[in-house]
């Protein structure tokens, strides 16, 4: 049987975001929290996965308390079971402490054949966890996967196509491997209301940092994390242009002319 892990991550709806043009910090307050939108697409492709060749799916994620409700929401659309990876000590994480905490978790729940993750999130938009993971992990990392086209069990192999920038590649990888996922294919997944009413109460493993066996607490959070972002700032929007019709060519120069001395 297939044990593949699906990484989400609950983020801030950026489209109700606002930034404190004082203290250059994001206004978070009344700010609705969501799935993020491409690890949806993870959860979808990781179910198709299983519907078609088996296999068993476990979530992971790493956040508040709050956090519950998006494993809860991708439970009602699929997935198995669900890891919470909560702590204070988790807090202020960039991606290498990120990636760090997230492996050492998952490995508390065994060996994995299949992990995937969303491109990037809408909060920090890098991209760079599912290369991490995937170094973290030992697996294999297709970035930019658009179908499983077919899975060989007994040879633990996959045949994967990938988009580039100028058409796409088929690819042939051996277990175990890590996907980043592109939505082309797995559209999000509307549970039926049986599964909505069973997600709500389904246990989820919650972990701390003393849950972890050998986690090393320099590694994590904030002391684990070399990334500092001194201050945030909106993007100066260029002026618009202006359209200069003088009547003629000679007063339509003129007047450029003496747009640009001023």
């Amino acid at each position: 049987m297939l044990k593949i892990l699906v990484c989400v991550k609950q983020v801030p709806d950026v489209d109700q975001m606002r930034m404190d043009p004082e203290t250059g910090n994001l206004i978070r307050a009344g700010v609705p929290a969501i799935l993020n939108p491409q690890d949806a697409n993870a959860v979808a492709a990781a179910v198709r996965v299983k519907e078609t060749w088996g296999g068993e799916i476990t979530l992971i994620t790493m956040g508040p308390p709050a956090a519950e409700a998006v494993l809860r929401e991708c439970l009602a659309v699929g997935a198995d079971k669900a890891i919470l990876v909560t702590d204070r000590a988790f807090g202020n994480a960039d991606t290498l402490a990120t990636s760090y905490s997230i492996v050492s978790a998952a490995n508390t729940a065994g060996k994995f054949d299949l992990i995937f993750c969303g491109k990037e999130t809408l909060d920090g938009a890098t991209g760079q966890m599912g290369s991490q993971l995937a170094e973290r992990f030992d697996a294999a990392q297709i970035t930019s996967a658009s179908l499983i086209k077919d899975i060989d069990l007994e040879n633990k192999k996959l045949t994967v196509e990938r988009e580039l920038e100028n058409g796409t590649e088929t690819l042939e990888v051996t277990m175990p491997c890590l996907f980043t996922m592109e939505k082309k294919n797995y559209p999000l997944r509307l549970p039926s209301l049986k599964n909505w009413m069973a997600s709500k109460k389904a246990v989820i493993t919650t972990l701390t940092s003393k849950d972890i066996p050998g986690l090393d607490l320099d590694r994590i959070g904030d002391p684990g994390s070399p990334t500092k972002v001194p201050r945030m700032f909106p993007p100066v929007m260029p002026e618009p242009g202006v359209m200069l019709d003088e009547g003629s060519t000679e007063a339509t120069v003129t007047k450029l002319i003496s747009l640009i001395k001023d």
